[in-house]
């Protein structure tokens, strides 16, 4: 029989390697969002299926952070989306789809990050937006998810500063690279983005522009085959706020895109299996919405929205009207059941074949869908 025998050496060796651990953390942590949906016209037809994030999609991740002293950290994310219904990644089959990066992080200064990240709209805007938040989220989103407050796409090649909280304000910025040596603006990203609280109030700002994203000019640039339309130009700007009491708090958001020479819109952001092409060049979405959630107890709550999103494309001025309501009961912290509800209608089409179309799920046959979700999430 053998004796392990530790000399003062070797228990000092390990007493710093213990100190040097205990100043690091890496957590693994996750979402699952499964449900039943229910849509009274999607191709043609009634249609009730399983569905995989109807609300918050699913998730799991790894987050670290390492101590470097002086208040300084190393930090790094790596979240992998994935549909809970068959098993396949998510954010066409990447790896870490949803957030890749690695960064500093300072308590006096904020953090700065490099990878693949959410832009300053998601950030700083969406929160304040239904489909932002996991009282309304996927379904909730306004027509083709047109100002990305739905995180459809990411940024890829991407820089970001995040400045800490100065007294209830906070911003940010980020740069994505089109990492082409032949052409620096060729599908390049920035945006910026601001917050602000005082006590019940909250007011968020932001602007993003995108340079010939979701095309073929340059696959390997900043978004790319998950943009949700292929455009010269994409600008995207919109400011919200909301007010809280007691167990409620309402709210108010206006997002406005602009595309300039544009193409289509991509299939995952249209309900069709190949997409809308553009034949004019041009087109802008205007939302407006107004929105409201309350608890009830501390289990139960209840949410809504109704957006007004008045469109521009292919020479007809589409009216989107969308009302989304979510009734939740929390079993436990971590897990809750829950009730969602869209109904959307499109008037003013023309000839241009457009269709209601509630995100996440098929185009409807004609101007109006209503889809219903009964579900379940649990985060770990």
């Amino acid at each position: 029989m053998k004796k392990l025998v530790l000399s003062g050496l070797s228990l000092a060796i390990l007493g710093s390697a213990s100190a040097a651990y205990a100043q690091s953390s890496v957590t693994l942590y996750g979402l699952i969002d499964a449900g039943i949906t229910y849509t009274n016209n999607q191709g043609g037809s009634r249609n009730i299926q399983e569905t995989s994030g109807a609300v918050n999609g699913s998730r799991w991740g790894l987050r670290g952070s390492e101590d470097l002293g002086g208040g300084l950290k190393a930090i790094f994310t790596l979240e992998n989306g994935f549909n809970i219904t068959n098993g396949k990644l998510g954010q066409n089959s990447l790896e870490f789809g949803r957030q890749a990066f690695v960064g500093l992080s300072s308590d006096q200064y904020g953090a700065v990050t490099l990878g693949r990240q959410y832009d300053s709209v998601v950030d700083y805007l969406a929160p304040l937006a239904l489909t932002g938040t996991g009282y309304g989220g996927t379904q909730a989103a306004h027509p083709f998810d047109n100002d990305n407050l739905d995180n459809s796409f990411r940024i890829n090649n991407s820089v970001k500063y995040s400045s800490v909280n100065y007294g209830g304000l906070k911003f940010g910025a980020l740069y994505g690279f089109s990492n082409d040596s032949g052409g620096f603006a060729t599908n390049r990203a920035y945006s910026l983005g601001t917050s602000y609280n005082y006590g019940p109030l909250n007011f968020a700002a932001g602007y993003m522009e995108l340079n010939s994203a979701g095309t073929t000019l340059n696959s390997s640039g900043a978004v790319t085959n998950d943009a949700t339309f292929a455009a010269g130009t994409q600008r995207t700007y919109g400011a919200g706020l909301n007010y809280s009491f007691g167990q409620a708090f309402v709210g108010f958001v206006f997002t406005q895109t602009h595309l300039d020479n544009a193409t289509g819109i991509g299939a995952s952001a249209s309900g069709t299996s190949s997409g809308l092409t553009l034949t004019d060049g041009s087109a802008r979405f205007t939302n407006y919405e107004v929105n409201a959630h309350y608890n009830f107890t501390p289990a139960l709550s209840v949410s809504g929205a109704y957006t007004f999103t008045d469109a521009h494309l292919d020479g007809v001025s589409p009216k989107y009207n969308q009302i989304s309501l979510q009734t939740a009961y929390a079993l436990s912290k971590r897990t809750d059941v829950y009730l969602m509800g869209v109904y959307q209608h499109v008037s003013d089409t023309g000839n241009s074949g457009l269709t209601a179309d509630i995100n996440g799920l098929s185009a409807s046959s004609s101007s109006s869908q209503v889809a219903a979700t009964v579900g379940l999430r649990h985060r770990f």
